[in-house]
């Protein structure tokens, strides 16, 4: 059985955010939930705590020492499980990491278009945003460098690999940044959520020269559609975990027992799964691709070695507001390019996390809404 392979009239019944947000005739492809089949033993796993009324707080590191195993098997990491904090999710973790290495009024620097609630982090804490865009598909290591000598940011917060675009920084890349940083003193906190979707591609920031100094915050929940059960973990670098020392005492009481339950069960049984994950992604970019040659030849697209987000340019197409064109008209709602950057109103954000037959149909309607 396929992951992906899961009814229309059972994703219908789904009542979390992208099933049900918007009206019941519009098809989905926005927010990043997959329509999958979980993976069985975690089905098992979370039907058994309630079998057996274990329904309390979280106490022991099972979740580090999940997540501790699965790095080292995938990217060579060698961690200490005792010196990670368990947090709430991926955000959670990357606010109070600003609060704890920058005061109010600094700089932190980001990367647009990017993940929303960076930018709501950078401006809800008091800081001052500093934005270095992506340029040619990759990070502006010049413009980075740049920023670092002339606004002195205490902060900057390195998506890995990148959302919405999909790029998965190069080793020499991450390099590069950690050189910048460390030689301007700004602390590198790495958002590294959908990195297991990326497999053996990805290289964690903590891995290339210089990174011992960063911190990543990262979860098993993107790659194991885990949105629900929440548990996150802030992961520093050899040199940088008197900054998870510092952190206030009841940030991991904002995990529940549940989410670190799950997020570990699916590190450590769920292997088999996530490759197969890998596969039917990546068959799923290259039929994204091949449809929009097919109905939207207008429109080019390359499929990015990270995450099952789509980032694509539709201002071939002529239209004011392509985002809510293909709402209001094709019926089909995607992610609206603004919110990753305001001059990115001609893109939109496509979830390709769901069935080749939906990615088809999204297609589809995104051809049929526009005008012969």
């Amino acid at each position: 059985m396929r992951i992906f392979d899961v009814p229309l009239a059972e994703l219908r019944k789904r009542r979390s955010i992208k099933w049900s947000r918007w009206e019941p005739d519009v098809l989905p492809m926005f927010v990043a939930e997959m329509d999958v089949h979980l993976v069985p033993e975690l089905r098992e796993k979370l039907t058994q705590l309630l079998v057996d009324g274990d329904t309390g707080y979280p106490e022991q590191p099972d979740y580090q020492e999940a997540y501790a195993a699965f790095a080292a098997d995938v990217w060579g990491q060698r961690l200490d499980a005792a010196s990670m904090e368990i947090v709430c999710d991926t955000m959670t973790g990357l606010r109070e990491l600003v609060l704890t290495v920058t005061k109010p009024g600094d700089a932190v620097v980001i990367n647009p278009p990017i993940y929303p609630p960076f930018r709501e982090t950078v401006s809800a804490t008091g800081r001052r945003t500093v934005e270095v865009p992506i340029a040619a598909g990759r990070l502006d290591l010049d413009a980075l460098e740049t920023a670092f000598e002339r606004e002195r940011p205490a902060a900057y917060l390195l998506c890995s690999p990148h959302n919405p675009n999909g790029i998965v920084h190069t080793a020499k890349e991450l390099t590069r940044v950690m050189e910048a940083a460390n030689r301007h003193g700004v602390v590198v906190i790495s958002d590294e959520i959908h990195a297991p979707i990326s497999g053996a591609k990805h290289t964690p920031i903590t891995e290339v020269p210089g990174g011992e100094r960063a911190l990543i915050v990262t979860s098993a929940s993107k790659a194991f559609n885990l949105a629900a059960i929440k548990a996150a973990l802030i992961v520093p670098g050899a040199e940088a975990t008197d900054v998870v020392t510092g952190l206030s005492g009841y940030v991991h009481e904002s995990a529940s027992y549940f989410g670190v339950a799950a997020n570990a069960t699916a590190l450590n049984v769920g292997r088999d799964w996530l490759a197969q994950l890998r596969v039917e992604v990546e068959e799923h970019k290259k039929h994204f691709a091949a449809e929009l040659s097919r109905h939207l030849p207008q429109l080019a697209w390359q499929p990015m070695a990270g995450t099952y987000l789509a980032w694509l340019d539709c201002a071939p197409l002529g239209l004011e507001h392509p985002g809510r064109h293909f709402h209001e008209v094709g019926r089909v709602r995607f992610n609206f390019g603004a919110d990753f950057a305001p001059e990115a109103s001609q893109h939109v954000r496509v979830n390709l996390a769901t069935s080749k037959e939906l990615i088809t149909e999204g297609v589809r309607r995104m051809a049929a809404s526009l005008p012969n």
